[in-house]
């Protein structure tokens, strides 16, 4: 999913979507179970990424908050990886679509 991620810079919006319906496809047919294993899985193959980022910056703004905001920096650390998780499992959606569909096939 990432190789296709990099390459699908070069055509921007279908690129990336295609990389996020190939991977999401990809981890539902692996995991197979049904089409909510596969949803699961699809939606954790197209968020780990942005969750795994949120969780960085979230950590950097807390620390750096800390120093210049006081007890206010690891607040406004927390509510910068919230956002970043919600924005990450909204844009994992069409991964877990996919990864539903590739469950299906794969019980078939």
């Amino acid at each position: 999913m990432t190789l296709l991620g990099v390459v699908g810079l070069a055509v921007p919006g279908v690129g990336q979507l295609a990389a996020g319906l190939v991977g999401g496809f990809v981890a539902g047919y692996v995991a197979g179970g049904g089409a909510g294993r596969g949803a699961w899985h699809g939606l954790l193959a197209g968020s780990l990424g942005g969750i795994l980022v949120a969780l960085i910056f979230g950590v950097a703004v807390s620390a750096l908050g800390a120093v210049g905001l006081g007890p206010l920096g690891p607040v406004l650390g927390g509510g910068v990886f919230l956002v970043g998780v919600v924005i990450a499992l909204t844009m994992g959606l069409e991964s877990a679509l996919a990864g539903a569909l590739g469950a299906w096939i794969a019980g078939k």
